[in-house]
């Protein structure tokens, strides 16, 4: 049974918000809420013996997850992927914050209910809280993983579902799916046929796997996210994994906050999903001799425009990019998109 808060929650349709519905002021600190989002999800997994009402809590941040998502599905993953993709510090933290939205994402496309959703977004924040330290200590090491590290990992799913039913977690869902996250599962049956738990557990494993790809450590780099989901789909167990086909399909091969190359040698970040998969809406920040634009050129990738030539890691661009700037841009050109047609 769900806590009372959520029967509390204003109404609202389930679909996110068109940008183009929003005032611009809503975008001014986005930024600043995801972060602000990150710095209480880091708080609650590194210290939660210390943490007062642990459970309300997280669901308050799978609440604040949720209006950030509905309010811009395409600046949300804009933002998600390239902060993911910039930082090792609080490194666990960060994957957290990616795991939920993506959960979140997924919730709404599988179709899953709203009870399921709330599990698994909650089950996405705090699946590695037993080995929270351990992980932000692995992605600034160097070296191979001890014996000692490597049992502590295999372990944190059980530690990790001990520790949450010890503060106060009675959700079995969220627990189960939890527990499960690292449980190999073979070829995978179809998701309608599954138990609600294994459901859950199934689309965590496979969201943990995809976004740990991209995110950056010391000891590699992250992928591109192209690759990620290709190392996902290509994978023999998950070669018609729907939760993997479903991932792909609803944030794109080339989703926002994707660095490409575009075939006249310009290398760009993508900021919005089009209307058509290979048509999403590119800001060119790098031409062809790789000197930074003076101002960013905006494409509709494919639609009379230079068409995506590939997928760049992160770490193969040096450009700092202005994340206010960019989503602003975005915006603007959704809007001017939406009044065109109108």
């Amino acid at each position: 049974m769900l806590p009372a808060r959520h029967h509390d929650r204003p109404a609202r349709s389930s679909a996110p918000r068109a940008a183009a519905e929003l005032p611009d002021s809503e975008y001014e600190d986005l930024l600043g809420q995801w972060a602000d989002l990150e710095a209480f999800a880091a708080t609650l997994m590194g210290r939660p013996a210390h943490v007062q009402g642990f459970v309300p809590k997280v669901y308050q941040c799978e609440y604040w997850l949720d209006d950030l998502v509905a309010h811009d599905s395409d600046a949300a993953l804009y933002l998600m992927f390239q902060l993911a993709a910039t930082s090792t510090a609080g490194y666990s933290a960060a994957h957290a914050l990616v795991c939920a939205a993506l959960c979140h994402v997924l919730a709404h496309e599988l179709l899953l209910p709203e009870a399921e959703r709330i599990s698994l977004v909650c089950a996405a924040f705090t699946m590695n809280i037993g080995m929270t330290q351990l992980q932000d200590e692995l992605a600034l090491q160097h070296e191979p993983l001890s014996a000692m590290q490597q049992q502590a990992v295999n372990e944190h799913p059980q530690v990790s579902r001990a520790m949450l039913q010890h503060l106060g977690v009675d959700d079995a869902l969220w627990l189960d799916a939890v527990a499960a996250h690292h449980v190999p599962v073979g070829q995978p049956p179809p998701l309608a046929s599954m138990s609600p738990s294994g459901r859950l557990a199934r689309i965590l494993a496979t969201v943990d796997r995809y976004a740990a790809m991209i995110s950056p450590r010391k000891s590699r780099t992250g992928r591109s996210i192209t690759d990620s989901a290709r190392a996902i789909l290509g994978a023999p167990a998950s070669a018609q994994d729907e939760v993997g086909l479903t991932l792909t399909r609803a944030v794109g091969l080339c989703p926002p906050g994707t660095f490409v190359r575009l075939e006249n040698g310009e290398i760009g970040a993508v900021l919005r999903r089009g209307l058509q998969a290979q048509s999403p809406l590119v800001a060119s920040v790098i031409d062809a001799r790789g000197s930074a634009l003076a101002a960013p050129r905006l494409y509709h990738a494919g639609r009379g425009a230079p068409r995506i030539q590939s997928a760049l890691a992160r770490s193969a661009v040096s450009l700092e990019l202005n994340h206010r700037v960019m989503v602003r841009l975005g915006l603007f050109a959704a809007q001017r998109s939406t009044s065109l047609k109108g």
